[in-house]
């Protein structure tokens, strides 16, 4: 049923791992990777309007372009929408490995999917905005392969909390591609059930079956990520310390929330510069209002 007006939540998207498997004759390059999403983002508003507009707000928002290759827009206009004021809610560091953009994107599908009653766009039209698009209309823990086509849900997941740092620092994902040596790496193995039973040992299995493939390229590009690592690295309780996408945002990951609310507030403390936010996993999955076509 359509809606006059409806807010979108858009939560920040972060690869456990990420591995670079292979690049296509057309450039685009084949991932395979495991996504959860967090409890922390922006935040997209549409309604009624004469004409097409968009504003931005938050504090992230200065970060940000709002002319017509933002991603908001782009998403408005793949859905055909005229008449619709938009609003973004910036929460989220921009060009942060995080799937701002894309999460913002799939809001917006969401939002003028409801408001108009329209069908989501077909896969092609998703991946036109971007390899994360789809992943993040799901908006659930998946195996993406491929080149962001490919997802399989993943089994449920133990709980667990994480600490995301940004040294506010934009780490643009072409330069990061643009930089990588290695494009021919291994999968990611099958998660196995083992690994399943708690946060430790799905923390351990991380640290021994996989990695970030981009870590390098992105040190390059930005060589002050080597302290956001050793930093969450360094405090109690961190199980996993990695960076997600292609930079620069980084990940603690946690066992007890006690553990992940206190690593997150000495790290404010101790680095003021720096965007640091809690959250936690699994997350309920945002509301999709249609299958997007195949």
């Amino acid at each position: 049923m359509a809606t006059d007006t409806d807010t979108e939540f858009a939560p920040a998207k972060l690869n456990l791992c990420l591995h670079i498997t292979g690049r296509r004759a057309d450039g685009y390059h084949l991932l395979d990777s495991l996504v959860v999403f967090v409890g922390v983002g922006d935040r997209v508003t549409v309604a009624p309007a004469l004409g097409l507009s968009l504003k931005l707000t938050g504090p992230e928002a200065f970060g940000l372009d709002g002319g017509e290759d933002n991603l908001v827009l782009r998403a408005a206009h793949v859905m055909g929408a005229g008449d619709v004021a938009l609003t973004l809610d910036k929460q989220l560091p921009v060009a942060s490995g995080i799937g701002g953009g894309s999460a913002d994107a799939a809001a917006t599908l969401r939002a003028l999917a409801k408001m108009t009653g329209r069908p989501l766009p077909d896969a092609a039209a998703l991946l036109g905005l971007g390899a994360d698009v789809p992943v993040c209309l799901a908006g659930r823990p998946m195996r993406m392969r491929g080149v962001g086509e490919d997802l399989q849900p993943l089994p449920p997941l133990p709980p667990f909390w994480l600490v995301l740092v940004n040294p506010r620092v934009p780490v643009p994902t072409p330069q990061v591609f643009a930089a990588l040596s290695q494009r021919q790496n291994a999968p990611v193995p099958d998660l196995p059930l083992d690994a399943l039973g708690s946060a430790p040992a799905l923390a351990a299995w991380l640290t021994d079956q996989t990695r970030n493939d981009l870590v390098t390229p992105a040190l390059q590009i930005a060589p002050v990520l080597s302290r956001v690592q050793a930093a969450l690295a360094s405090i109690p309780g961190c199980l996993l310390a990695r960076m997600s996408g292609s930079g620069g945002t980084h990940f603690g990951l946690f066992a007890s929330e006690a553990d992940a609310v206190a690593a997150g507030r000495n790290l404010r403390a101790a680095h003021p510069d720096w965007w640091v936010a809690n959250g936690h996993q699994p997350q309920k999955s945002p509301s999709t209002p249609a299958r997007f076509n195949a």
